[in-house]
């Protein structure tokens, strides 16, 4: 009896199922359930690195073909042939979208076949190719007038060069700097007349893509402050071994830049002669001339195109700081005195200021490996072009402390170049940036540490233990000052990734209260994932990096250029003052 209620009840309930309407279920996601395709190298000296993306907007396409640059780099005469048949290619997904079989190294000259699953559940077949194409840019990067010596003021905006000068230029000749590939007509190095004006055709590596330029004398309108936001230009992202012929990053080095003209300056710290490579493309040009110099400490530029290069000092040994304006032109000597400090004096420089009128120079005194941690360093004032006082300075009494070497030391750039605007600095561990007053006591500081809230990794910092904010640099740019903040990695395989910030500090003081969000900052790329970088290195050596502003001698520029060396990243920007 027991067993036929339950029969009874059991068919009620399929009844009342059966009738039932059920409800409508919205899908998980759009019809647009593939949002790009990005394809990598799977061996060679680039594996790892992206090769190509297929940005897709069409959900209905069912025939991807992931664009392959004809060169890599872009810059160089490599051409990507040899890689095409072994790719790694990873698609972003929407949620609940399927690709089967799943995605690995595929060949990109065949047709690979899949089915493709979307939120809703409905399929279709689809083919995953890629092809090789020639470059569309069609730039000048940049123009240099042979006599008179000038570079030209590129507007890519406007497509014009300015030539800023009142010298006769009816018969001048010129060189250039093309984007990758492309071609100019007619060719610059004959005689041209830029009086009136002059109008150049680039023409692109694909031979169809055209950009007229015109080449004229003129004085370009500034804005009244500072950079023009609007105008920050990517120059280039290279690896440093395989991209410029420089040490990788289990090298033991020291890696410090400047800048003199067109020309970035590259030391490695080791004792080896600095290299210098165009600034805008990043090409290799040759060693620098290094005469008496020793450049075993670092290197850094002025805001008018003067190079330092500084030995390091043991203690009771000789400290010397070397000058240049050319990277043909063998240093004089500046400064020197002896290191009468019980620690190693020169692991890091930066100056402020032009050094023929008015800059402040610092040099840090790291800590002793495995002893000791410093808080030292020189601040060396320079007026009319000579050395007026050199100071030792110590911030022991606030606390602020630094280790050993790259990763462990760091740098404390003036605030102005009049030498009375106090210091800035940021060390490993503590993780904050600091303004000192000049009477070295602290005046700001702006923490490097987040909730988490905005953090796109989850991992609720934005400066942590895996990272060396130990990069800094200062500088004065149409008004304004500027303070440039580099985070390179400890850990290049765990997040974060390289992080960079430009703040005005005009006013002296540091603005907010964190490294992220200051009102003070004027651009920043706060991770730097859309860049490309080593991430498998884990035994390299550290955490060493760079960070320089460079204002151009005409004052229109601001570049910015960062190296992580164990990241194995060295790139640049460039922002301008140009009223548009």
């Amino acid at each position: 009896m027991k067993s036929i209620r339950y029969t009874l009840l059991a068919c009620l309930a399929f009844c009342l199922a059966a009738c039932h309407q059920p409800e409508p279920v919205a899908p998980t996601a759009d019809r647009q359930g593939i949002t790009s395709l990005s394809a990598y190298f799977a061996f060679g000296p680039f594996e790892g690195q992206e090769m190509g993306r297929l940005e897709i907007s069409d959900p209905d396409v069912d025939r991807y073909e992931i664009p392959i640059p004809w060169y890599f780099p872009e810059t160089s005469d490599d051409i990507t042939t040899p890689y095409m048949t072994k790719v790694r290619v990873r698609a972003s997904l929407q949620p609940n979208c399927i690709i089967d079989p799943a995605l690995t190294v595929l060949d990109l000259t065949e047709e690979n076949h899949f089915r493709y699953t979307d939120a809703t559940g409905a399929s279709r077949d689809i083919v995953i190719t890629g092809k090789r194409v020639k470059s569309n840019k069609c730039e000048i990067v940049s123009f240099a007038l042979k006599q008179p010596q000038m570079n030209g003021m590129v507007d890519k905006v406007a497509r014009k060069v300015s030539l800023i000068t009142a010298k006769d230029l009816s018969m001048a000749e010129a060189t250039v700097t093309l984007s990758a590939h492309a071609t100019i007509s007619p060719d610059p190095a004959e005689p041209h007349n830029y009086n009136e004006g002059f109008t150049f055709t680039v023409t692109a590596d694909d031979g169809v893509t055209k950009a007229d330029y015109l080449v004229v004398k003129e004085i370009p309108e500034k804005i009244d402050y500072g950079v023009n936001p609007t105008s920050v230009e990517t120059l280039f992202n290279l690896d440093p071994s395989s991209g410029m012929g420089l040490p990788g990053y289990k090298a033991v080095a020291n890696v410090s830049m400047g800048v003199l003209d067109s020309d970035l300056i590259v030391n490695m710290g080791d004792g080896s002669t600095p290299r210098y490579y165009n600034k805008i493309v990043g090409t290799y040009g040759g060693e620098i001339k290094i005469g008496p110099a020793v450049p075993t400490g670092a290197i850094a530029s002025d805001e008018k195109d003067h190079l330092l290069i500084c030995n390091l000092a043991e203690p009771g040994q000789t400290f010397t700081i070397w000058k240049t304006s050319s990277v043909k032109e063998a240093p004089t000597e500046l400064l020197s005195f002896t290191n009468d400090q019980d620690i190693q004096l020169g692991l890091e420089m930066k100056v402020i200021g032009n050094i023929e009128e008015e800059a402040s120079i610092s040099v840090t005194y790291p800590g002793l490996a495995g002893v000791t941690q410093s808080s030292r360093f020189r601040s060396i004032h320079i007026v009319g072009g000579q050395v007026v006082s050199n100071e030792l300075k110590d911030l022991a009494a606030t606390g602020f402390l630094w280790g050993s070497g790259a990763s462990g030391s760091t740098c404390v750039p003036a605030a102005s170049a009049s030498n009375d605007a106090g210091w800035y600095s940021c060390v490993y561990s503590a993780n904050q940036l600091t303004w000192f007053k000049p009477d070295l006591t602290i005046g700001k500081q702006l923490n490097g540490y987040g909730d988490g809230s905005d953090d796109v990794s989850g991992g609720g910092t934005y400066v942590d233990s895996n990272t060396s904010p130990n990069n800094l640099d200062t500088k004065g740019f149409n008004n304004a000052r500027y303070l440039a903040l580099f985070v390179s990695n400890h850990f290049p395989k765990w997040w974060p990734g390289p992080q960079l910030y430009v703040y005005d500090i005009t006013s002296g003081s540091l603005q907010g209260d964190n490294i992220w969000d200051s009102p003070g900052l004027v651009f920043s790329k706060p991770f730097m994932y859309n860049l490309q970088y080593n991430t498998g290195g884990h035994d390299g050596n550290g955490a060493c990096g760079d960070v320089i502003l460079a204002p151009s001698a005409d004052g229109y520029m601001l570049y910015i250029y960062y190296y992580d060396h164990y990241s194995q990243m060295l790139g640049g920007f460039s922002l301008d003052c140009i009223k548009r």
